[in-house]
Protein backbone atom coordinates (compact mmCIF):
# COMPACT_ATOMS: atom_id res chain seq x y z
CA UNK A 1 0.00 0.00 0.00
CA UNK A 2 1.34 3.45 -1.06
CA UNK A 3 0.95 5.71 1.56
CA UNK A 4 0.75 9.58 1.02
CA UNK A 5 1.13 12.61 3.24
CA UNK A 6 -0.79 15.95 1.43
CA UNK A 7 0.57 19.55 2.68
CA UNK A 8 -1.01 22.27 0.63
CA UNK A 9 -2.68 25.30 2.56
CA UNK A 10 -5.58 24.98 0.28
CA UNK A 11 -8.21 22.72 1.92
CA UNK A 12 -10.50 22.16 -1.28
CA UNK A 13 -6.89 20.98 -2.99
CA UNK A 14 -6.20 18.87 -0.63
CA UNK A 15 -9.69 17.18 -0.19
CA UNK A 16 -10.29 17.05 -4.07
CA UNK A 17 -6.61 15.33 -4.36
CA UNK A 18 -7.40 12.67 -1.12
CA UNK A 19 -10.57 12.08 -3.07
CA UNK A 20 -9.27 11.30 -5.72
CA UNK A 21 -6.24 8.49 -4.63
CA UNK A 22 -8.51 6.63 -2.28
CA UNK A 23 -10.08 5.72 -5.07
CA UNK A 24 -7.12 4.36 -6.74
CA UNK A 25 -6.35 0.84 -5.80
CA UNK A 26 -3.00 0.10 -3.54
CA UNK A 27 -3.16 4.00 -2.32
CA UNK A 28 -4.10 5.51 0.80
CA UNK A 29 -3.86 8.99 2.01
CA UNK A 30 -2.82 8.74 5.89
CA UNK A 31 -3.12 12.33 6.45
CA UNK A 32 -2.88 16.35 5.56
CA UNK A 33 -1.07 19.47 6.92
CA UNK A 34 -1.62 23.17 5.92
CA UNK A 35 1.70 24.38 6.42
CA UNK A 36 5.57 22.93 6.04
CA UNK A 37 5.71 23.16 9.95
CA UNK A 38 3.44 20.67 10.49
CA UNK A 39 4.20 18.64 7.41
CA UNK A 40 7.54 17.82 8.58
CA UNK A 41 5.73 16.81 11.91
CA UNK A 42 3.70 14.34 10.20
CA UNK A 43 6.20 12.88 7.96
CA UNK A 44 8.22 11.89 10.92
CA UNK A 45 5.38 10.33 12.87
CA UNK A 46 3.82 8.73 9.81
CA UNK A 47 6.11 7.95 7.79
CA UNK A 48 4.25 8.22 4.21
CA UNK A 49 5.80 6.89 1.23
CA UNK A 50 5.27 9.99 -0.48
CA UNK A 51 4.75 13.26 0.52
CA UNK A 52 2.93 16.00 -2.07
CA UNK A 53 4.69 19.11 -1.29
CA UNK A 54 3.01 22.58 -1.89
CA UNK A 55 5.78 25.53 -2.24
CA UNK A 56 3.82 28.63 -1.26
CA UNK A 57 2.59 28.26 1.73
CA UNK A 58 2.24 30.21 5.21
CA UNK A 59 5.07 30.24 7.71
CA UNK A 60 7.21 27.16 6.90
CA UNK A 61 6.90 26.71 3.24
CA UNK A 62 7.90 23.80 0.86
CA UNK A 63 11.05 24.29 0.00
CA UNK A 64 12.02 24.51 4.14
CA UNK A 65 9.89 21.77 4.63
CA UNK A 66 11.40 19.58 1.51
CA UNK A 67 15.23 20.54 3.35
CA UNK A 68 14.35 19.27 6.87
CA UNK A 69 12.78 16.29 5.26
CA UNK A 70 15.51 15.33 3.17
CA UNK A 71 18.28 16.32 5.63
CA UNK A 72 16.58 13.80 8.23
CA UNK A 73 18.53 10.49 7.51
CA UNK A 74 15.30 8.39 9.29
CA UNK A 75 13.45 10.21 6.48
CA UNK A 76 15.28 8.61 3.68
CA UNK A 77 12.45 6.40 2.32
CA UNK A 78 10.21 9.35 1.99
CA UNK A 79 9.56 11.00 -1.52
CA UNK A 80 8.78 14.66 -1.85
CA UNK A 81 6.99 15.54 -4.28
CA UNK A 82 6.49 19.60 -5.31
CA UNK A 83 3.13 20.74 -6.30
CA UNK A 84 3.39 23.83 -8.39
CA UNK A 85 1.04 26.05 -9.80
CA UNK A 86 3.65 26.84 -13.25
CA UNK A 87 5.72 24.29 -14.78
CA UNK A 88 8.56 26.32 -14.53
CA UNK A 89 7.93 27.82 -11.34
CA UNK A 90 11.28 29.66 -10.19
CA UNK A 91 11.58 28.18 -6.78
CA UNK A 92 11.38 24.48 -8.24
CA UNK A 93 15.18 24.75 -8.97
CA UNK A 94 16.14 25.14 -5.59
CA UNK A 95 13.61 22.37 -4.71
CA UNK A 96 15.90 19.49 -6.97
CA UNK A 97 18.76 20.88 -4.68
CA UNK A 98 17.24 20.30 -1.64
CA UNK A 99 16.19 16.86 -2.70
CA UNK A 100 12.65 16.83 -4.02
CA UNK A 101 11.90 13.88 -6.01
CA UNK A 102 9.68 15.25 -8.60
CA UNK A 103 7.19 17.70 -9.76
CA UNK A 104 3.44 17.71 -10.69
CA UNK A 105 1.69 20.94 -11.95
CA UNK A 106 -1.49 21.00 -9.66
CA UNK A 107 -3.92 21.42 -13.02
CA UNK A 108 -2.62 17.63 -14.09
CA UNK A 109 -4.64 15.48 -15.19
CA UNK A 110 -6.24 12.80 -12.01
CA UNK A 111 -4.35 10.16 -14.14
CA UNK A 112 -0.72 11.91 -14.47
CA UNK A 113 -1.27 12.97 -10.32
CA UNK A 114 -2.01 8.96 -9.85
CA UNK A 115 0.55 7.60 -11.97
CA UNK A 116 3.32 10.71 -9.95
CA UNK A 117 2.80 9.34 -7.08
CA UNK A 118 3.14 5.40 -7.93
CA UNK A 119 6.47 6.41 -9.87
CA UNK A 120 7.55 8.53 -6.71
CA UNK A 121 7.09 5.28 -4.58
CA UNK A 122 8.44 3.13 -6.70
CA UNK A 123 11.43 5.37 -7.41
CA UNK A 124 11.08 4.15 -10.74
CA UNK A 125 10.73 7.03 -12.75
CA UNK A 126 11.26 11.13 -13.00
CA UNK A 127 7.51 12.17 -12.73
CA UNK A 128 5.60 14.52 -15.41
CA UNK A 129 8.39 13.70 -18.06
CA UNK A 130 7.80 16.89 -19.99
CA UNK A 131 7.71 19.37 -17.45
CA UNK A 132 10.72 17.26 -15.26
CA UNK A 133 13.03 16.90 -18.34
CA UNK A 134 12.59 20.72 -18.28
CA UNK A 135 13.33 21.33 -15.02
CA UNK A 136 16.69 19.44 -14.83
CA UNK A 137 17.53 20.37 -17.91
CA UNK A 138 17.64 24.55 -17.24
CA UNK A 139 19.02 23.57 -13.68
CA UNK A 140 21.89 21.95 -15.34
CA UNK A 141 22.37 24.48 -17.41
CA UNK A 142 23.27 26.88 -14.15
CA UNK A 143 24.66 24.19 -12.35
CA UNK A 144 28.81 23.95 -12.46
CA UNK A 145 30.66 20.64 -12.32
CA UNK A 146 32.21 19.82 -8.98
CA UNK A 147 35.03 17.92 -7.84
CA UNK A 148 32.99 16.41 -5.12
CA UNK A 149 30.30 14.87 -7.37
CA UNK A 150 33.07 14.21 -9.77
CA UNK A 151 35.04 11.56 -7.22
CA UNK A 152 31.57 10.21 -6.38
CA UNK A 153 30.99 9.21 -9.90
CA UNK A 154 35.08 7.34 -9.72
CA UNK A 155 33.41 4.57 -7.01
CA UNK A 156 31.39 3.26 -10.02
CA UNK A 157 32.07 0.44 -12.75
CA UNK A 158 32.14 1.32 -16.34
CA UNK A 159 28.87 -0.62 -16.56
CA UNK A 160 27.21 1.50 -13.59
CA UNK A 161 28.74 4.72 -15.14
CA UNK A 162 26.89 4.05 -18.66
CA UNK A 163 23.66 2.94 -16.33
CA UNK A 164 24.06 6.74 -15.00
CA UNK A 165 24.28 8.20 -18.92
CA UNK A 166 20.74 6.29 -19.61
CA UNK A 167 18.89 7.13 -16.26
CA UNK A 168 20.43 11.15 -17.31
CA UNK A 169 18.96 11.01 -20.93
CA UNK A 170 15.50 10.20 -18.95
CA UNK A 171 15.54 6.21 -20.14
CA UNK A 172 13.24 4.19 -17.56
CA UNK A 173 14.25 0.54 -16.28
CA UNK A 174 12.38 -1.29 -18.51
CA UNK A 175 14.44 1.13 -21.88
CA UNK A 176 17.49 1.17 -19.75
CA UNK A 177 17.31 -3.05 -20.20
CA UNK A 178 16.51 -2.72 -23.86
CA UNK A 179 18.90 -0.64 -24.54
CA UNK A 180 21.91 -2.41 -22.77
CA UNK A 181 20.06 -6.11 -23.89
CA UNK A 182 19.41 -7.24 -20.64
CA UNK A 183 16.73 -8.32 -18.56
CA UNK A 184 14.36 -5.52 -16.79
CA UNK A 185 15.46 -7.22 -13.24
CA UNK A 186 19.08 -6.88 -14.48
CA UNK A 187 18.85 -3.32 -15.27
CA UNK A 188 16.85 -2.67 -11.87
CA UNK A 189 19.65 -4.20 -10.12
CA UNK A 190 22.45 -1.78 -11.73
CA UNK A 191 20.10 0.67 -10.68
CA UNK A 192 19.91 0.12 -7.91
CA UNK A 193 23.71 -0.39 -6.98
CA UNK A 194 23.80 3.01 -8.36
CA UNK A 195 21.72 5.28 -6.40
CA UNK A 196 23.23 2.80 -3.49
CA UNK A 197 27.34 4.11 -4.43
CA UNK A 198 26.48 7.54 -4.78
CA UNK A 199 23.80 8.09 -1.72
CA UNK A 200 21.50 9.26 -4.24
CA UNK A 201 17.56 8.81 -2.42
CA UNK A 202 16.03 8.36 -6.04
CA UNK A 203 16.67 8.96 -9.84
CA UNK A 204 16.16 12.88 -9.45
CA UNK A 205 19.08 12.99 -7.41
CA UNK A 206 21.08 11.13 -9.96
CA UNK A 207 20.06 13.15 -12.70
CA UNK A 208 21.44 16.20 -11.17
CA UNK A 209 24.53 14.24 -9.89
CA UNK A 210 25.23 13.26 -13.24
CA UNK A 211 25.16 16.76 -15.14
CA UNK A 212 27.05 18.39 -11.79
CA UNK A 213 29.63 15.86 -12.27
CA UNK A 214 30.06 16.55 -16.12
CA UNK A 215 29.27 13.47 -16.97
CA UNK A 216 26.75 14.71 -19.03
CA UNK A 217 25.87 18.20 -20.33
CA UNK A 218 22.68 20.02 -21.28
CA UNK A 219 21.05 19.44 -24.41
CA UNK A 220 22.77 15.49 -24.25
CA UNK A 221 20.70 12.50 -25.25
CA UNK A 222 21.11 8.81 -25.20
CA UNK A 223 21.28 8.61 -28.92
CA UNK A 224 23.83 11.42 -28.93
Amino acid sequence: MIRVLLVDDQALLRAGIRALLETEPGITVVGGADDGDAGVRLTAQLLPDVVLMDIGMPGVDGLEATRRIAADPALDPVHVVILTTFDLDEYVFEAIGLGATGFLVKNSEPEELVRGVRAAAAGDALLSPGVTRRLIAEYAAHAKPGPAAGRGLAALTERETQVLTLIAAGLTNHEIAQRLVVSPLTAKTHVSRVMLRLGARDRVQLVVLAYESGLVRPGWTSAG
